[in-house]
């Protein structure tokens, strides 16, 4: 790698995760990613369940984002199988995932021999190599284990703890995370995809002790069942609160109102504009940086260009 290149650590999951490094893979940068691993839901929770690994979904999709669109085993890590058996939504990628863990014994040393196979410009670290479940304290006072249980309980949340709680993290993504240059958080699932990043033993240590410059991007939407009501800053303040403080001083939002139609269709859905509360970051002392992020694809999202371009512009320093 190019000295002059920023080493640039991304840490979440999902979907908003994968759309940040399809955009970030067009830059010049060393690119290092922390993937969440409590996902117990589709493909990889089926596979989670019956064979005892680690969900390999979130870290397949961050793959399939940081590798060459058109390469065969893009292509291949993608396919999902329709079928009337068992083998019915299984995606080639989290078999392939699935086996290598099998073979090697390891799941972090699957993830970096499948992202040689795919020839992926990064690093992909699961945030653990322990086999975790994400639980969470619910309005009423019950816990409640389990992403898919959490989320379709209907309560708010409260707070999330990982299962056991003594999780450690690979200690080359604690490298990664003292020697970047820029570390992101987001977009993605507040409870179920950043936060269990940040409960894993040391990581808000390392995260804190790093010198580099640390930004939040912030979700374009509510996400029912997790954040329903939710503003910026409820969403920092959560993230604060399992952190032991604000470790994400920088706030990067979307202020491109998406159309009347499409905010129409997003609430039927119980979806809703997470608006930008700038009393309350200021109180926070955030710095908070607004572009237009949107998409122009028919959906509420991020477009991966334009958000990549906005955190390249906010690590040289031209915010």
């Amino acid at each position: 790698m190019n000295a002059l290149e920023p080493r640039i650590l991304s840490i979440g999951g999902g979907t908003g995760l994968s759309t940040l490094l399809r955009g970030l893979k067009k830059f010049r940068a060393e690119l290092s990613v922390i993937v969440t691993v409590t996902d117990d839901g589709g493909s990889s929770g089926r596979l989670r369940e019956e064979l005892g690994t680690l969900p390999p979904g979130d870290i397949r999709n961050c793959m399939i984002a940081l590798s060459e669109d058109e390469h065969l085993m893009s292509k291949l890590f993608r396919f999902r199988f329709n079928s009337d058996g068992s083998l019915h939504d299984h995606s080639f990628g989290n078999l392939f995932l699935t086996a290598m863990a099998s073979v090697t014994g390891d799941f972090a040393e699957a993830v970096r021999l499948a992202s040689e196979v795919l020839a992926i410009k990064g690093v992909i670290y699961p945030s653990t190599n322990a086999n975790v479940r994400l639980r969470a304290e619910l309005q009423d006072g019950q816990w409640v284990e389990g992403e898919t249980r959490i989320v379709s309980s209907g309560q708010k949340i409260r707070r999330v703890a990982l299962n056991p709680p003594d999780a450690l993290p690979l200690k080359d993504s604690l490298e990664a995370i003292a020697s970047a240059d820029l570390i992101t958080i987001g977009p993605g699932s507040l409870y179920t995809s950043l936060i269990p990043n940040m409960l894993v033993r040391e990581v808000i240590e390392a995260v804190r002790a790093s010198r580099a410059m640390k930004i939040y991007v912030q979700n374009i939407m509510t996400q029912p069942g997790e954040t329903d009501g939710f503003s910026t800053a409820d969403h920092v303040q959560a993230l604060a609160e399992h952190c032991g403080g604000v470790l994400f001083p920088t706030v990067l939002v979307n202020n491109r109102m998406p159309s009347a139609e499409m905010l129409k269709r997003y609430e039927a859905e119980r979806a809703a504009f997470v608006p930008i509360d700038h009393d309350r970051l200021a109180a926070l002392g955030l710095n908070v940086v607004e572009r237009d992020l949107l998409a122009e694809d028919g959906m509420i999202r991020h477009d991966p260009d334009r958000l990549a371009a906005a955190v390249f512009e906010m690590q040289h320093g031209k915010t």
